[in-house]
């Protein structure tokens, strides 16, 4: 395949076994390139289900945002600017929005079922963390509170990242977890005391 610009085509850095950046595989989709956005799919397919699994309590619902993600991503491939932050900030803030809407016209956080097949590669994360003390407690928050503790407590986003996920400022995502934490903590405190070794999740810098 011929190159295209100084980097080369995306199947062209693959086969120097070089791991291609985000950018690298956006630029591959939008050149048409269907293995780039195979590998980009791969990628965040993961970390976009765990997200609308965890802040709305429901596989079925976190499937559905997760496809509808790439769908966006397909339809607007040019509504992502570098500039202005990470993909991975985009793809969240898209999943974001998608499960806000589903949640809040569902009248609240689903309750969790059984929809993750036995061979679902992430059945075992929904049951482990089903029967958690922390899960529940999260997803007893406000939507704006439960929404910010996943993003920077569970999935490691930066306050920066999830400023660019949520549309607000850094300040707002600062308080909102300050206040999310709080929260949770006071809800795990009244369910049952936490021995000395456990603490609430922190923020992985």
């Amino acid at each position: 395949m011929e190159s295209r610009g100084r980097g080369g085509s995306f199947q062209g850095r693959t086969a120097e076994s070089v791991t291609p950046s985000d950018h690298d595989l956006l630029r591959g989709m939008r050149d048409g390139d269907e293995a780039a956005f195979t590998a980009l799919y791969r990628r965040w397919q993961g970390p976009l289900y765990r997200y609308a699994l965890r802040v709305s309590g429901s596989p079925a619902l976190a499937e559905d945002v997760t496809q509808e993600v790439f769908m966006a991503l397909l339809r607007r491939n040019e509504g992502y600017d570098p500039s202005r932050g990470e993909l991975s900030s985009y793809l969240h803030g898209i999943a974001r929005n998608l499960a806000r809407r589903r949640i809040e016209r569902e009248r609240g956080h689903l309750p969790l079922g059984d929809e993750a097949g036995p061979d679902d590669p992430l059945a075992d994360l929904v049951r482990r963390e089903r029967s958690d003390l922390v899960w529940e407690g999260i997803l007893g928050l406000p939507l704006h509170y439960r929404e910010v503790v996943v993003l920077c407590d569970l999935q490691g986003l930066s306050y920066e990242e999830a400023a660019s996920a949520m549309g607000c400022a850094v300040g707002t995502v600062r308080s909102r977890l300050h206040r999310g934490r709080e929260q949770l903590g006071a809800r795990l405190r009244s369910a049952r005391p936490l021995p000395a070794t456990e603490a609430l999740p922190r923020m992985t810098r």
